[in-house]
């Protein structure tokens, strides 16, 4: 790897940022997976290279008016797995502060509906619903049925927990909140349904997949390049909703 290459592409204008950013960060996060055989290459010249990469994402989203860079993950995960449609009623399970709302709704169209669920408030955003509420709650279940008298045909799970620093307990935190996410897809999700969930990878990581498998055909996990490089999260996407918890 000649590094004056990577030196002159930092330099380039925010423009040329803008118009390459899929490619860049797949090329960068192809180069650095294997860092370790690029000599000369420091540490903290990676974490610099993957700071600028994080920041470009937060400026495109801005330029086009998204409301989080997370709105990437999804929109690439869409790209892969065609998992939005025309038409579709969408469930996203911690949705704040609505990038993956907007998303949702892009593709859905003036027919879908889309709805989202979060503890925090969410500033409104035009033919969306948002519940503010506590998924943990055991009535969560009961208040979404109230609102909506609907089934879903995607349900989103993008959940994360307020990071105390402390990686077992953020770890557990965060597969506990995305295994009460898929037992509320168990109850709302359309037969055939899709369903996408975040997990940070860890001990109990196989434990969400494990319990999917249970409920879906297929299970395919995927880390999106606009997640960051030094991050644990990956997705699962699930598709061909069963209705069944298939243990035997």
């Amino acid at each position: 790897m000649k590094l004056y290459g990577v030196y002159e592409f930092i330099k380039r204008t925010s423009i040329v940022w803008r118009r390459n950013l899929e490619i860049r960060g797949y090329e960068f996060q192809k180069t650095f997976k294997t860092r370790k055989r690029c000599e000369g290459v420091s540490r903290s010249f990676y974490m610099k290279i993957e700071s600028a990469l994080r920041d470009q994402y937060r400026k495109l989203a801005k330029d086009q008016g998204y409301r989080s860079r997370s709105s990437y993950k999804l929109l690439e995960l869409n790209k892969k797995y065609n998992i939005l449609k025309q038409n579709d009623t969408i469930l996203d399970i911690g949705c704040a502060p609505g990038g993956w709302l907007q998303v949702s709704k892009k593709y859905s169209g003036l027919n879908g509906k889309v709805i989202g669920i979060d503890l925090k408030p969410v500033i409104p955003i035009p033919g969306i619903s948002v519940i503010q509420a506590n998924i943990e709650d055991p009535n969560v279940l009961q208040l979404i049925k109230q609102r909506f008298s609907l089934s879903f045909d995607v349900v989103l799970s993008d959940l994360s927990p307020s990071v105390s620093g402390i990686w077992h307990y953020d770890h557990e935190r965060q597969i506990s909140l995305t295994l009460v996410a898929l037992q509320i897809s168990k109850q709302l999700l359309k037969r055939g349904g899709t369903a996408v969930f975040k997990i940070f990878e860890g001990k109990y990581s196989s434990n969400v997949k494990k319990e999917a498998s249970r409920l879906f055909m297929k299970v395919a996990t995927n880390k999106p390049k606009a997640s960051r490089m030094k991050s644990s999260e990956f997705y699962l996407v699930c598709s061909s909703f069963t209705g069944n918890d298939n243990t035997t």
